[in-house]
Order: structure tokens, then C-alpha cells, then sequence
């Protein structure tokens, strides 16, 4: 790492002059005990009130959640940034560091769509450095090669989707000390993994974001709500930009009380965990299995040995959906299943058994 990296040398211009958008709750700090004449809010209250103050807007800064996560985490709130789902988050990282039809972010197929798609959207070009196909590992020789002066940011999902598997601890720590732009390591199905997450090394890698989510190893995915750490500089600019109110009240108050019961998450982490062993094991036994994936996640990538499309509309007439991820890069004829309950996984195998091919 450049010991002279500098965040602001790669911030975009129009972003450095932006004046950002200052909401009522955001010029006076969250105290719900004040009166509230400052945002044209119905203050008779809504037919909800009886149940909450949802005719109140949400605290824009979400900091009582933030500090829950902090908790847990055991670092400072101030270097959480909250965002509605990664998908937002990652939608802000080019927003604030890349300058369409000039710069570029580099992904690693097969990898998370939206890293792709995102790219498009503001008109960065989208360089891809396939992984490794026999050990879906990253190329560090042809990443190295790729990197240019106008690359702004890297996306790294470890562990990876949809291969599922962690990459090496050591290639990623490479890349982030050779690369002077933004590296976007995207951990959102950490907690299945026993590989350490890098959140703990943000102070010693300051263009390094993680992303979090509360969406698979806790549970929710319906109020989404996505997470990056990172320093307090790269935070400052994403509260920066983002929408006034981009988390809003119900989700902010269901997920606080779900991280007061980590008990349950912890149980619940634990039978995922022994649900993916008994499905890694019993989809070996079916025939029409050609290779089950080593997992870091809460899913299992199949190849199978027979017509993929048409074993995924046979799923369908039994009213089980996973995903066809045989279109993409290095995963000929491979399905994503994600690990569902005991009874579930067991009807899975049960139909898969019966398939019938020629």
C-alpha cells in the first residue's frame, strides 16, 4: 500500500463540490422526546400511530442501529455506513470515485451481477478478469496485468457468488496493497465461513470498504439493509451523497431488536451450517450430480451431468426453485441451491432421486 494513498485524490470533482442535501432530522440531531415543527410531517399522526410515530421520519443517520452493529462488531459506529441493501452502497462507491466514460472497476466472473450492472448504469467500463477455472481462485498475474491508470475500484466477493467458496486470504491482502484505487470486498456470506473477515484491517488498508448485510446470515432480507465499514473519510463521503432518508423506521426497528437476539442467530447459523454438510453429501450420491462445490455460504453450486434447463423446469413442476447459473462464466451446466430446512432439503433430494434422463 502507497503510504502516501490519499481518499480525496480519487474522489470525483463533482462530488467535492457537491453540497449535499440537508434533511430537517439531519441539521438537528435524532431526540425523540422533542417537539417536531421542522419537516411539514402530519403531526396529528397516522392510523399507525397507536403502534409507532410513523407520520415521523426515520433517523437519517440510522445511529442507534449503527451503534447496535458497532457493538457486536466491536468498532466504532462511525465507520459504519448503513445503505438500502449492498446493492445501494455499491451504487454510491462509483457515484463518488469513478468518472463515467473515462474510468473503469474491474470484477472477477463468475462473481455478484450488480458489480456489472452497476458499472453500466453510470458508464464506467466493467473490465473482467476471470477466476481461475479449476480452483475458482483469483488471477493474480492477469489482475496485475489489467489494472490501469484509469482503474478506480476492484470488486472482490469473498466468499464468492456463486461459486461459494472463500479465496485466498493472502491473494486479496496482495491485491489491496498493490492497487491504488478503491477495493470493494464484498463479505455478505462471511458468517458461514470460518475464513476471518477483513473489517478488523480497515485502519491498516484506508481504500479498503467491507460489505456487510443483514440480509442472509441474519435473516433479513425484507428490510434491506446492507453495511460497509470502512475509514471515516471514505464514510463521510458516502453520508455525503446518499438519499435523505434512506433506511427507513420499520426496517431501523426490526433489525435493532433482532441483533439484541444473537442467541437464536447463532442457532440458526449453526443448523445452516449442518444443513449444507448433509446436502453437500447427499447430492454426491445422485447420479445426475456431475460435482457439488466446496461451500463458504449458505448455498451449494452443482454441476450437473445432464441438461440443466431442463432439470431446472422439472424443479419447477415440483415447486422447487433454484437458480440456473449455467449461462455465466465458468459455470457450465452448474445450479446455485441455497441451503433451506431440513424438510425442504430432503424433498429436494427425493425429487432429484426420481429424475428421470436420457
Amino acid at each position: 500500500m502507497n503510504s502516501n494513498f490519499d481518499i480525496n485524490n480519487l474522489v470525483m470533482d463533482n462530488i467535492k463540490q457537491l453540497y449535499p442535501y440537508l434533511s430537517a432530522r439531519k441539521e438537528y440531531r435524532f431526540n425523540q422526546k422533542a417537539i417536531f415543527l421542522d419537516a411539514n410531517e402530519n403531526s396529528f399522526g397516522s392510523p399507525l400511530s397507536s403502534l409507532n410515530s410513523y407520520h415521523r421520519y426515520p433517523d437519517p443517520l440510522q445511529i442507534e442501529l449503527k451503534h447496535k452493529i458497532a457493538e457486536i462488531k466491536n468498532i466504532s459506529y462511525s465507520k459504519i455506513f448503513l445503505g438500502n441493501g449492498s446493492d445501494e452502497i455499491i451504487d454510491i462507491i462509483y457515484r463518488i470515485f469513478s468518472q463515467p466514460m473515462r474510468d473503469n472497476s474491474i470484477i472477477f466472473p463468475p462473481t455478484y451481477g450488480m458489480y456489472e450492472v452497476s458499472g453500466k448504469i453510470h458508464g464506467v467500463d466493467v473490465i473482467k478478469v476471470s477466476l481461475i477455472k479449476e480452483t475458482y481462485q483469483l488471477n493474480i498475474k492477469q489482475i496485475i496485468k489489467n489494472i490501469n491508470s484509469n482503474s478506480k475500484i476492484i470488486f472482490i466477493c469473498s466468499p464468492n457468488n456463486p461459486t461459494g467458496n472463500n479465496l485466498k486470504k493472502e491473494d486479496i491482502e496482495t491485491i489491496i496493497e498493490k492497487f491504488n484505487g478503491i477495493i470493494v470486498l464484498d463479505e455478505a456470506y462471511i458468517d458461514f465461513s470460518n475464513q476471518e473477515s477483513f473489517y478488523k484491517k480497515i485502519d491498516k488498508y484506508p481504500n479498503l470498504i467491507i460489505l456487510h448485510t443483514l440480509s442472509k446470515s441474519w435473516g433479513l432480507a425484507g428490510l434491506r439493509i446492507g453495511i460497509a465499514i470502512a475509514s471515516e473519510a471514505i464514510i463521510q463521503w458516502m453520508n455525503k451523497i446518499k438519499s435523505p432518508y434512506n433506511i427507513n423506521k420499520i426496517s431501523q426497528q426490526l433489525a435493532i431488536q433482532a441483533l439484541e437476539n444473537k442467541d437464536l442467530f447463532f442457532y440458526n447459523l449453526k443448523k445452516i451450517i449442518s444443513e449444507r454438510n448433509y446436502m453437500s453429501l447427499a447430492l454426491q450420491t445422485i447420479p445426475i450430480v456431475h460435482k457439488v462445490y466446496p461451500s463458504d455460504a449458505n448455498f451449494l453450486l452443482v454441476q450437473l451431468s445432464c441438461s440443466t434447463n431442463k432439470f431446472y423446469k422439472y424443479l419447477l413442476k415440483h415447486n422447487i426453485i433454484v437458480r440456473d447459473r449455467s449461462q455465466i462464466a465458468l459455470c457450465n451446466n452448474c445450479l446455485r441451491i441455497t441451503i433451506g430446512t431440513n424438510e425442504e432439503n430432503k424433498y429436494l433430494i427425493k425429487q432429484m432421486q426420481q429424475y428421470e434422463y436420457k
